[in-house]
């Protein structure tokens, strides 16, 4: 098994800005703490420093004219016309250099995606990748360009037959994703997210079932604010697992954004990475050959940690802090003892449980009812 680490740690360093939520330093500080717990250190890993995407691959999800406008915006130039387009606003501002940045980052993706269908490789882990609300003519949600619509499209094309599953456990919904598959029977898009009721992209519900021969090939499940890592799971393993069993992909892109957490600023899911981890098992124990990529995560140390188990779980291998009892201090959040990946246990309770209790259960009797049977479920 040979298993691809995308890293740059220069990429790692590029600022969107001191008030701006998206820190690409997430993945420098989980490089990091890889490196510390020893789960970056075995002779299958290969750290894969990402070329620029090449940019005729664009215009499979993208028009050209967004395209230039970002170009534009990477070289640091504005005008209002860039506004139509959703550049220079608080959520994606005009960066020099961001253009190049998005180019990279869609690249790493994109390598990891031909290398693994090549045989080259069985899983790949991409922090940079996953911006999965930029649309063709919009970019949107801190998302320039969408990495996994245009590596999908790529592979599709290049890959007659080719079937893949994308379940996307980012917080927000992918809507972007949707978008390009809505009606394409050979990508099942799962994606699990905070309800539209009260978080961007305000989009997600059950009843976005598909459309044409993607009809019942796009499956949503919006969840409550206060949803634990107990809710999630029940949602999680009702509806997941089936569906992808039924399907059987021959590839898994997962975007294991860290932002369902409790202490996330931007959202309102209570999850612990215990939940999270649950999560990660199962995807990988339903296809051997799986992209993980980063999506959200806002609270940067909490994010590190996550993405460092999910890494291990891939890889298949135990963390070890090899620093123990000679590195000390609150490096990776205070409400841990000194060194530990894992958070305490966490359940909501309440009318906010209830509720999130009854909405999971109402959302997973709709696709039981109304999804399982067109995969002969």
């Amino acid at each position: 098994m040979r298993t691809l680490f995308v890293y740059s740690g220069e990429m790692g360093h590029f600022d969107f800005g001191y008030d701006h939520p998206y820190k690409p330093e997430r993945a420098i500080k989980t490089f990091d703490l890889c490196t510390r717990y020893g789960v970056m250190n075995h002779p299958w890993m290969t750290v894969l420093d990402p070329e620029p995407l090449d940019q005729n691959l664009l215009t499979l999800f993208h028009t050209p004219e967004l395209i230039r406008a970002i170009e534009k915006a990477g070289r640091g130039e504005f005008d209002l016309e860039m506004l139509e387009f959703g550049l220079g606003t608080k959520d994606n501002p005009i960066l020099p250099g961001i253009f190049n940045w998005s180019l990279r980052a869609a690249g790493g993706t994109h390598q990891a995606m031909e290398l693994i269908l090549s045989g080259q490789a069985q899983t790949a882990f991409n922090p940079f990748g996953g911006f999965h609300h930029a649309m063709p003519n919009q970019v949107e949600g801190f998302c320039y360009l969408n990495d996994i619509s245009i590596s999908l499209i790529d592979a599709l094309n290049k890959n007659p037959g080719l079937r893949v599953a994308y379940i996307d456990c980012d917080a927000h919904h992918g809507n972007g994703v949707q978008e390009a598959f809505y009606d394409d029977s050979r990508v099942m898009v799962i994606s699990l997210h905070e309800t539209g009721k009260t978080l961007y992209p305000w989009s997600g519900w059950e009843t976005e079932t598909g459309k044409g021969e993607g009809k019942g090939f796009t499956i949503n499940v919006p969840l409550e604010p206060g949803t634990d890592d107990e809710v999630y799971a029940f949602a999680f393993d009702a509806v997941v697992p089936p569906l992808v069993r039924s399907f059987a992909p021959d590839i898994i892109i997962a975007e294991l954004g860290a932002d369902t957490l409790i202490s996330d600023p931007l959202t309102h899911l209570k999850l612990t990475n215990n939940g999270y981890q649950q999560t990660v098992r199962s995807i990988r124990e339903l296809c051997p050959r799986v992209i993980g990529l980063g999506g959200g995560g806002y609270d940067l140390y909490r994010t590190a940690r996550c993405w460092t188990l999910a890494w291990a779980i891939l890889n298949e291998v135990v963390p070890v802090d090899e620093f123990a009892g000679l590195v000390g201090g609150m490096m990776f959040g205070p409400e841990m003892e000194v060194g530990s990946l894992y958070d305490y246990p966490y359940l909501s309770e309440g009318e906010i449980k209830e509720k999130a209790v009854e909405e999971a259960r109402r959302v997973v009797a709709y696709i039981q009812e109304e999804i399982f049977p067109i995969h002969g479920i």
